[in-house]
């Protein structure tokens, strides 16, 4: 069969090549999917590029991705909550990381049915987004008519959080370019500041909680912004004690200026390091099905242009999701 695969670390058109590779085998909890689509994420672009060697190990060539949705080919012998011809989707452990295939093993714990009303390009584009976002979120424990900054909301984890967070209650701030405005509006969001003609920090204070997306000064900038007592949560910044033993980080210390910060508002911090989780996909298929989320797909690229697909990503430009389709 045929997989997009990483050969080499370093720039992503000379680092990535579609190559004939096994069909893989089942233990007894997995199942074979046939994969309709797969989502690309930044994550995936810097392990090509080298950025996250110290983190996470590969053995080249392998098989990039982690989002994928698809149809149920076979399944292993203790498997019994999915029929073949089940569709499904899921975002795969870094042990299983492969998604962008002709067909992918995936342990049955770890896969959901995709929303009836989604195509297999739509679904496949929510489970790191709406998992992350999901995390993140509860992790600070959202709630109606919490007052929340959520950076760049145009993106595939911020559009996806501006919706979630609608969907519980609160109320939305969040920032995007000129362009993204009037649709980042139309995901709900109560307040859009365009950062290319407003100053964030300007516009808002005594928020309940910011959701950093961005990293580096935007994550300390927060603490300015939040109430006393208030919570940051994030997935760039740097990890908070819990999130440092998860990701295996021994002797691991707050840097001395997130910590003073945190101690002078008696913030709350939390760093996601997000983990799949097959009842949390669950949750987003009801939500989708519903109509409290809607899957916000970018641009399509074949397969066999899936190269071009990790370029126009990493321009930074996508609103929402880009999505490879392998059928």
């Amino acid at each position: 069969m045929k997989a997009l695969q990483i050969i080499k670390y370093g720039e992503i058109k000379d680092s990535l090549s579609i190559n004939e590779i096994e069909k893989p085998s089942l233990k007894p909890n997995d199942i074979l999917v046939k994969v309709k689509a797969a989502s690309i994420n930044p994550i995936d672009y810097k392990m090509v590029e080298g950025k996250l060697k110290d983190m996470i190990s590969l053995n080249l060539p392998t098989t990039i991705g982690f989002d994928l949705s698809g149809v149920v080919m076979e399944k292993g012998a203790d498997v019994n909550k999915f029929e073949i011809g089940d569709e499904v989707y899921s975002r795969v452990p870094q042990e299983q990381m492969g998604t962008i295939a002709e067909f992918v093993s995936v342990n049955s714990d770890l896969v959901a049915k995709k929303p009836k009303n989604s195509s297999f390009e739509e679904a496949a584009g929510l489970p790191l987004v709406g998992l992350t976002a999901i995390q993140a979120l509860e992790s600070v424990g959202i709630k109606e008519n919490d007052r929340i900054l959520i950076h760049g909301g145009s993106g595939g984890v911020g559009s996806f959080a501006v919706q979630y967070a609608k969907a519980k209650g609160a109320i939305v701030y969040t920032t995007t370019s000129s362009k993204n405005v009037d649709w980042v509006e139309a995901l709900g969001a109560d307040r859009v500041i365009d950062y290319k003609t407003e100053d964030y920090k300007e516009v808002v204070n005594n928020l309940d909680i910011v959701f950093d997306t961005l990293g580096d000064d935007y994550t300390f900038d927060a603490f300015d912004l939040i109430k006393e007592g208030g919570k940051v949560t994030t997935i760039a910044g740097p990890p908070d004690p819990q999130t440092a033993k998860q990701m295996g980080m021994k002797d691991y210390k707050l840097p001395e200026k997130l910590a003073k910060l945190i101690e002078k508002k008696s913030a709350v911090y939390k760093l996601t390091w997000m983990q799949p989780d097959a009842e949390q996909l669950n949750k987003i298929s009801r939500m989708v099905e519903d109509g409290d989320i809607k899957p916000i797909v970018d641009l399509i690229y074949s397969f066999e242009n899936g190269i071009d697909a990790y370029l126009y990503l990493a321009t930074g430009r996508a609103k929402g999701k880009v999505i490879i389709t392998m059928s």
